[in-house]
C-alpha cells in the first residue's frame, strides 16, 4: 500500500474513533483518544523514523488546554522546541504564568529564575528569595526594638525588674534606706492583753428592787454621771438611779428589764479602755534578763510596726503550773490591741552598733545567693550582697550597698516573683 494511501486509511480511522468514540472520550478525556488514534497512525506509517515527531506534534495539539479549562492559560502559549529539548517555559505546567515575562535558558538547562514552579521567586542559583510571612508582617517598632522572632521587644538586663510606683504601692511594697543601726539581742516572750485592772468599776445597786428602766446596753461607751438604768425599791416602792461613776464602756452587764436586783452582785461593770495591760510570761531561766523599766518592743502580729513600752511590773510570786512570772506593760489603746488577744514581746539584753544595716525582710535567697532589690528609677536591680550580724529586725550588710540607697524593705519577695516571671516568659 502506498504512504499515501496510508494516510488515507489513517485520517479515515481516526475520523471514525472520534466520531464514534464520543463515550470513551468523556470517560477517559481527549487526549487518551488522540493517543490511541496516533499510535494506530504510527503503526500503519511502519515505524520507518520519520513519522514521530508529526506525532508527538499530533500529542501536543490533542493535549493543549482550551481558554477557560480552570487553569488559567492564555491562547497559543505552546511549548516551542528550542533545539536542546529545553521549552520556552512560557508556562511551566503548575499554573504559575507572568504574561510578558518569559523565562530565558541560559545554555546550561537554568531558566531566569523567575518561577520556579511552585509560586517561589529564584535568585538564579537554586535558591529561593526570602519572603515576608503574610501572618506574621514585621513592623519598623519590632525591628527598631531588636525583636527576635518570638515577639519580645527589648529585654532588661539580667536581675532586672521594671516595676512602676502604681505597682509598688498596690504590692504593699515598703522602700527603706541603707544605713548604720543598732543591733539588739534579744530575749522573745509571750504575753496576753488584759484590761487595765485599775481602771474598772463595778456599778451595785444601793437597795434590792426590780428594773424598772435601762439606758445602756453591753459594749456601749458611757460618760462620768451617765444613767445607766432605773431600779424601784422594795423597801419603799420609790425609784432611783444607777449612774456611771467614770467615763469609759460597759463591759458586763448583769441586770435586765423587770429583773429583781440587790446588793449582792454588781448590775453594771464600766472599764476604762483607754490604757491596757500586756502581761509576759517570763520563764525562771530568764528572770534575771528582765527588770522593771526596760524597753520591751510589743507586737500585736496584725502586720503593722511593733510598738515600744517599758516594764512597769515584775512579779514577786511565780505560777506554780508554768513556773513563770509576770512581766507586765501598760500601753495606750490605739484600737490595735483588745483584752483577751495574745501578743508577742521582745526585751534588749545586749547592744551593738554597725555601720550599715537593712530590714531582715529585705533579704531574699536568688539561686543561692543572698540579694537585696535595690530602687533605681523605676526599676529593682537584684543587688548581691554579704551579711554579717543580726537581730529580730535588722541584718548588717558587710558589702553590696551604699549608705543612702533606696531597696525593697518590705514585701520584697513581690519583687523576687516579678523577676522569676519575666525569667520565665523568656525561655523558649
Amino acid at each position: 500500500m502506498s504512504r499515501s494511501l496510508t494516510r488515507d486509511a489513517a485520517v479515515l480511522i481516526v475520523g471514525s474513533l472520534i466520531g464514534a468514540g464520543g463515550l470513551y472520550a468523556a470517560q477517559h478525556g481527549p487526549s487518551a483518544l488522540a493517543s490511541q488514534a496516533l499510535s494506530l497512525y504510527a503503526g500503519l506509517m511502519g515505524g520507518d523514523g520519520h513519522a514521530h515527531a508529526e506525532a508527538a506534534k499530533a500529542v501536543a495539539a490533542a493535549d493543549e488546554h482550551k481558554d477557560g479549562d480552570g487553569h488559567g492559560h492564555k491562547d497559543d502559549d505552546h511549548s516551542k522546541d528550542d533545539g536542546h529539548g529545553h521549552g520556552s517555559n512560557k508556562h511551566d505546567g503548575h499554573g504559575h504564568e507572568k504574561e510578558g515575562e518569559p523565562s530565558k535558558d541560559d545554555g546550561h538547562g537554568h531558566g531566569s529564575g523567575k518561577d520556579d514552579g511552585h509560586g517561589h521567586d529564584d535568585d538564579g542559583h537554586g535558591h529561593d528569595k526570602p519572603k515576608a510571612d503574610a501572618g506574621q508582617p514585621l513592623t519598623v517598632a519590632a525591628v527598631d526594638a531588636g525583636d527576635d522572632g518570638h515577639g519580645h521587644g527589648a529585654e532588661l538586663p539580667e536581675g532586672v525588674v521594671e516595676l512602676g510606683e502604681a505597682k509598688v504601692k498596690a504590692a504593699g511594697i515598703a522602700l527603706g534606706t541603707a544605713k548604720a543601726s543598732t543591733l539588739r539581742e534579744e530575749l522573745q516572750l509571750n504575753g496576753i492583753v488584759q484590761a487595765n485592772q485599775e481602771a474598772v468599776v463595778q456599778v451595785t445597786p444601793r437597795f434590792p428592787g426590780v428594773v424598772r428602766t435601762l439606758a445602756k446596753r453591753l459594749g456601749d461607751e458611757v460618760k462620768k454621771g451617765e444613767l445607766l438604768a432605773v431600779v424601784e425599791s422594795n423597801q419603799s416602792l420609790t425609784t432611783y438611779e444607777l449612774k456611771a461613776p467614770m467615763a469609759g464602756v460597759v463591759t458586763e452587764r448583769q441586770a435586765s428589764l423587770g429583773e429583781y436586783v440587790s446588793e449582792q452582785k454588781p448590775a453594771f461593770v464600766v472599764t476604762d479602755l483607754s490604757t491596757l495591760w500586756v502581761d509576759f510570761s517570763v520563764y525562771r531561766r530568764d528572770l534575771a534578763k528582765v527588770r522593771i523599766g526596760e524597753i520591751v518592743r510589743i507586737d500585736p502580729e496584725d502586720g503593722g510596726a511593733p510598738i515600744e513600752a517599758k516594764i512597769s511590773y515584775l512579779s514577786p510570786i511565780g505560777a506554780a503550773d508554768t513556773q513563770s512570772a509576770v512581766a507586765r506593760a501598760v500601753i495606750p489603746n490605739d484600737g490595735r490591741f483588745r483584752p483577751g488577744l495574745f501578743a508577742t514581746g521582745a526585751v534588749a539584753t545586749a547592744e551593738q552598733n554597725v555601720p550599715l544595716a537593712v530590714s531582715i525582710d529585705a533579704v531574699q535567697s536568688l539561686e543561692g545567693r543572698d540579694v537585696v532589690f535595690v530602687r533605681e528609677g523605676d526599676r529593682f536591680v537584684a543587688r548581691d550582697v554579704t551579711l554579717g550580724r543580726r537581730d529580730g529586725r535588722s541584718v548588717e550588710v558587710v558589702s553590696g550597698l551604699k549608705a543612702g540607697e533606696a531597696y525593697a524593705s518590705k514585701n520584697s519577695f513581690v519583687v523576687k516573683a516579678e523577676l522569676a516571671k519575666g525569667s520565665a516568659s523568656h525561655e523558649h
